[in-house]
Formats: C-alpha cells, structure tokens, sequence
C-alpha cells in the first residue's frame, strides 16, 4: 500500500518544496524566529476583534504568516504520528525557560507531549480552519463575533510553538529499539 505523501506548501514562502516534516519544521524555524510567530499570532487574534485592519500597510505578510504557521501545524501533526520512532534529544536545562512558559515541566521535557495532547483533542482540519479564520477576520475591518472559538486554538497553537521551538534547539533523534534476548 503506498503511503500519501503530505504537502507541506513551503514553495510559496520558503522558496523551495519539501515532503519531509523535518525539512518543513526547519523551515519554519529558518524563515523567522519563535517571537515573530508567537507575537504575530497574538496581534492577528486580537485584530479579529478590531474594526481595524492588521497589517494595512502589507497585508500581504499576514497571508506568507498564515502559510508558515500552516505549514508549521502540518509538520507538527506528521512529527505527532512520528513520536514512536523519534525522540527529542536529551536537554542539558540550557535553554531559556522564559520563552517556554507555557509548557508543564513534563511538557518541557518531552515536547512530543505538547503535539499528543493537541492532537487527541483537535484535528489538522481544525487548526487549518482556525488559521484561515483569524487571517479573513485580522484583514477584515468589520468587527464581528467569531464563527469558531478561538481561545482554545490559540492557547494550544501557541503551546505547540514552544514545543517546536524546543524540538528546534534540542534536536531529534531516532529511538533505538533494543532486541532483547531470551537466554
């Protein structure tokens, strides 16, 4: 049975077309930093509730925001299905835990956590609904209730960025599936 390959759409914004979630996830960490993604998403959701338009004078960069942030819950949902195989690399408590506040510390640990437990709850379709909402409201300058709730969406997208930004500095590793013997 041949498997189907997911289009991670970076050709648009990235400058160049990949089907691996890991050159996908390093895509979006290279395009721009874990702030810019984290900020940008805060302003877009708090513009749906403006009557204003964000971004007025480049509204275009909200639309390659929302193709990097697609991409980036692509590559999250496809590193999810992964997590048996792959490992995030032992931390070294190195890394600076303020950017990460919103993780538990079993989350910090093991940032796979973060993607498991969005993804149990939550399907890829919804987050790409959720993004496609806050992009049509953020450029609307009709101020309106949301269609869908966004807190929720938000609060886990911003989660699922501070465990990408994890898995980003710590790196993956492949699990080494140990033979054992009955001697």
């Amino acid at each position: 049975m041949k498997k189907n390959k997911i289009s991670f759409e970076t050709r648009f914004w990235a400058g160049f077309s990949t089907n691996s979630p890991f050159e996908a996830f390093d895509a979006v960490f290279d395009f721009a930093h874990l702030d810019y993604y984290k900020q940008n998403l805060r302003e877009a959701v708090l513009y749906c509730y403006k009557r204003k338009v964000y971004k007025q004078d480049k509204p275009c960069n909200v639309f390659v925001f929302y193709s990097a942030l697609r991409t980036f819950v692509k590559a999250c949902h496809s590193l999810n299905g992964k997590r048996k195989k792959w490992k995030v690399k032992e931390c070294s408590r190195s890394e600076t835990v303020f950017h990460f506040s919103s993780l538990t510390k079993e989350e910090y640990d093991n940032p796979f956590l973060v993607l498991q437990s969005v993804f149990e709850e939550k399907k890829l379709q919804d987050f790409e609904f959720f993004l496609s909402e806050i992009t049509q409201l953020s450029l609307s300058p009709d101020c309106g209730d949301p269609d869908y709730e966004l807190t929720t969406f938000y609060i886990q997208l911003i989660k699922m960025l501070d465990a990408g930004g994890l898995i980003r500095e710590r790196g993956i590793e492949k699990i080494k599936r140990h033979k054992e013997s009955f001697e």
